[in-house]
């Protein structure tokens, strides 16, 4: 006999004690998802260390940290926190300030980079998940492979390497980030 597991909701979600865990809701049901290891927050902290002072000093949006929620789906909820994200000014505006909650809807550029234990069906769902959502482009880093996937709705994927250059292309204008950033050994400087 099947137990049926309860669904929760995105206010649910956002009322759980802090247990050092990181939390996405998908489809009502609860993924729990371990710390993110050394070189992960590594990669991390070089893309958002690059995108952040570009879109402040352009005034295109606001750049978000890996623990922001954005509710994507209603009934059952959906809550993903990539990241980093990047949500451009003129969706800021039609959404107004948010005092607390998650963002409604997706970021205009959402990054997930790839754990070693992370599957690959499963980040293919989170890409799908994302592009459905409205999201413009998902950048996904691949530090095993020290590549990345760009992608973008209704065309190909994109495969760099650290010869390469991420563009913001369209989705944020002017700013590009060389992929061997990423991949730097500690301390090199770019």
């Amino acid at each position: 006999m099947a137990i049926a597991q309860r669904l929760i909701t995105a206010d649910e979600l956002l009322r759980l004690p802090d247990d050092g865990m990181r939390h996405e809701l998908v489809g009502g049901v609860l993924q729990t998802m371990s710390p993110g290891s050394f070189p992960h927050g590594r990669v991390i902290a070089r893309f958002t260390g690059s995108l952040q002072p570009y879109v402040l000093a352009h005034g295109l949006g606001e750049v978000c940290g890996a623990e922001t929620g954005f509710l994507l789906a209603r009934d059952p909820d959906t809550v993903r926190a990539p990241d980093v994200a990047f949500v451009g000014r003129e969706r800021l505006a039609e959404v107004g300030d948010i005092e607390e909650g998650y963002f409604p809807g997706a970021p205009e550029l959402a990054v997930e980079v790839v754990s070693p234990n992370d599957r690959p069906k499963p980040v293919r769902q989170t890409i799908a998940a994302w592009l459905a959502a409205g999201c413009r482009m998902v950048i996904v880093v691949y530090p095993r492979r020290r590549r990345v996937g760009v992608h973008r709705p209704g065309t190909p994927a994109r495969e760099l390497t650290e010869t390469d250059v991420i563009d913001g292309d369209d989705v944020v204008p002017g700013w590009s980030l060389p992929v061997a950033v990423l991949f730097a050994p500690i301390g090199a400087r770019a």
